[in-house]
């Protein structure tokens, strides 16, 4: 089961949005809340948390939503850790399904930022050993230039008898 979701960055976490969920789980955002107001001991903050006025803005324009319609309270995001606990509150099968490849899209998310991290890595270490290679290769081109120059002329002596007072 492949699904197509977007996993956000909100307060420095990846997040699932509430509509989104509910969208993927097959049931309306208000009943997939309803059940997380029955279990509230399930969700701490760092499992589910409200957007503020200013990320909800930010997110709007983000994703280009109609100011028709709409919804009448903040949306709520849920971290991977909430995300896993929607699967003890919602019991359906389709629930767990896709509880499972949620999981599965925030580890290949976790994966890839790993990659990019060893990537940055070893592009900062080629970056320095280039820098020392250029100031070797520098030091190279001026000996080089060096030797390419004519010696300095020795300073000849005048012919005849110099006195020296």
């Amino acid at each position: 089961m492949s699904a197509n979701f977007r996993i956000l960055t909100l307060r420095h976490q990846r997040v699932l949005l509430d509509a989104d969920l509910a969208v993927l789980y097959g049931v309306a955002t208000k009943v997939l809340l309803q059940a997380i107001r029955r279990n509230p001991e399930r969700f701490p903050e760092d499992f589910m948390f409200q957007l503020n006025n200013q990320e909800f803005a930010d997110l709007r324009s983000q994703i280009v939503t109609s100011n028709r319609g709409g919804r009448r309270y903040l949306p709520y995001a849920f971290t991977e850790q909430g995300v896993a606990m929607l699967s003890s509150v919602l019991h359906s099968p389709r629930a767990i399904a896709i509880n499972i490849e949620i999981m599965r899209a925030f580890v290949r998310l976790r994966a890839m930022a790993s990659t990019n991290k060893e990537l940055a890595g070893k592009l900062n270490e080629l970056e320095r050993k280039l820098s020392s290679h250029d100031q070797a290769i520098a030091g190279i081109l001026d000996a080089i230039r060096r030797l390419m120059a004519p010696p300095p002329q020795p300073r000849k002596r005048s012919i005849g008898f110099i006195r020296q007072d």
